[in-house]
């Protein structure tokens, strides 16, 4: 079945950097778009970072310049590298795949990862 497992999050001040990764299972990765979505405590989930399956990428204008998103086949890996990070960036990650993007919504999930910045 498939599976996403997020790892990397952890508490950092503002102004650091912490590089998440997102280990896939049971799907042929390279054929997917891969995002990166957080979700604030009483706020809407929002998506982050894309990266399509020719190595197509997007980011939302909150992140640009400071996130990168990156993908290994071979290891069937995805990645999110943070630096200057701010107290607002502060969520629950997620990695998400689906056959393509732009999408809706994406088919699989990870449980996602906590990314604290304190100030």
């Amino acid at each position: 079945q498939v599976q996403l497992v997020e790892s990397g999050g952890g508490s950092v001040q503002a102004g650091g950097s912490l590089r998440l990764s997102c280990a896939a299972s049971g799907y042929t990765f390279s054929s997917y778009c891969m995002g990166w979505f957080r979700q604030a405590p009483g706020k809407e989930r929002e998506g982050v970072a894309f990266i399509d399956s020719i190595g197509g990428i997007r980011y939302t204008n909150f992140v640009k310049g400071r996130f990168t998103i990156s993908k290994d086949n071979a290891k069937n890996t995805l990645y999110l590298q943070m630096n200057n990070l701010k107290p607002e960036d502060t969520a629950m990650y997620y990695c998400a795949a689906h056959p393509y993007c732009p999408a809706a919504d994406f088919r699989y999930w990870g449980q996602g990862t906590q990314v604290t910045v304190s100030s």
